[in-house]
Parts: C-alpha cells; structure tokens; sequence
C-alpha cells in the first residue's frame, strides 16, 4: 500500500518512520516546501496512492483536505483547530466517496481515557457537592488552546450529564508531548484522572491503523474512536 503524508513535521517523519509495519510504502511526502498553497496536490502526484495522513497547521488543513477529497483520496487527518469547517469537508469526501477519518486525537489511550471519564461524569453529574475541572499542557510549539483534545474530553463530560461549570485551562511550554487532566472535588474528597503520553509514537500509530482500515476499502466519514471501538453508523 502506497502512503502519502501531508505536512512533514515531526510527527510527519515519525509516521514515516512507522509505516513498514503497517504494509505501507511511503511513496509521496508534501511539506511547505513543495506543497504551498497547495500546490503539491494533484492528480499526477497522487496517482496509485492507498492513503493520505494530513498532519498539518489550523490554517492549512481544511484546504489540503478538500483537495484531498477532490481527488477522491481515503484521508487521515490529526491537525485540530480547524473544525469549525468540519461540515465543509466532510460534504466534500462525501460527494467524491473517499473514505475520511478525522479526530482530535489518534492516541488509543487518550481514546479510552475519554470513556473512563465520562463514565466519572455520568456518576457525578447530578452530584452538586463536586465540581470539575479540565486542564491540558502541551509542548510549546502546539498552536491551539485548549487542546481539540481537552475540548472533546469537555463535551463528552457534558454528553454524559455533567451539569455544573467545569473550570477549564491550558499551558504551553517545552517538549511536552501531552497531558490531560480531568479531576472532580468536594469538601470531602478529590478524584483526579490523567493521561500523560510519553512521547507522539502512540498518536502516529492511531494514524497509520486509521490509514490502513481507509486502505483497505473503509468508506465514508467517521470520527476516530467510532472506527476504533467499532461504532461505525451505517
């Protein structure tokens, strides 16, 4: 299978580095380089491609990704702070029939760390003696804040029936790859829940199993954790 990757940061050469052992061949890499003002997306340079990862800035990605979908590529992208034109390309992946998977985060962890708290939320939602609070930090070149990450453990704490407020926060600063954390307190306790990942190797392999499912004929537009716990709509 032939992969094509779409910004090429650091976490653009991790998935390079990790594609092998996905079946993947990387036979096309765009950077600012090559593919400004998207430039590098054409047929003639996609031709034979099995999947794109889009890893690239807020502003860049919803233009990379209708192109991508007119071009009927099945599509990975971890960029966050775009998903206010999320409607928009998923419309567009939709009308050319290329599969799209998208997400604030590609961690199989942070994945099951969103249902652990959620499943807190439901218990306390009703409970007015704990309040909640929602904080991130992120390595100082990270662009968004809050996380798009931060944001969804947010709205699912609110899904689940959360009622009151939840005081939110974010800091960025060094290397750090990324931790979030979720905690409820009352007078008489605290319960706290983390996430802290090493390093961007887990993000990069929820990436590469994302494009290998696109690959392998997955169509449509799913949000990452629907493909991973298998709560696809039909």
């Amino acid at each position: 299978m032939k992969l094509a990757l779409v910004g090429y940061g650091k976490m653009g050469r991790l998935i390079e580095q990790l594609a092998p052992q996905y079946g993947f061949e990387t036979a096309l890499i765009l950077d600012v380089h090559n593919n400004a003002g998207g430039a590098g997306l054409t047929a003639e340079n996609f031709r034979g491609i099995s999947a794109a990862i889009e890893f690239t800035a807020p502003e860049a990605a919803p233009g990379n990704l209708l192109k991508l979908a007119s071009l009927r590529i099945p599509t990975v992208c971890g960029a966050t702070g775009w998903y206010a034109r999320l409607d928009e390309v998923k419309a567009a992946f939709e009308a050319g029939g290329a599969g799209f998977i998208y997400g604030p985060n590609f961690s199989i962890g942070v994945n099951v760390f969103e249902r652990i708290v959620a499943a807190a939320a439901q218990l306390l939602g009703r409970r007015p003696e704990y309040e909640a609070w929602a904080w991130e930090i992120h390595h100082s070149a990270k662009k968004d804040a809050p996380s798009g990450t931060l944001l969804k453990l947010v709205e699912a704490m609110r899904k689940a029936g959360y009622e009151g407020r939840i005081d939110t926060a974010s800091n960025r600063a060094g290397a750090v790859p990324g931790t979030h954390e979720i905690g409820f307190d009352s007078a008489a306790d605290t319960i706290t829940l983390r996430h802290t990942a090493r390093s961007r190797e887990g993000f990069a392999r929820g990436a590469l199993w994302a494009a290998q499912r696109l690959a392998q004929g997955l169509k449509g537009c799913h949000e990452f954790s629907q493909v991973l716990f298998g709560e696809l709509k039909a």
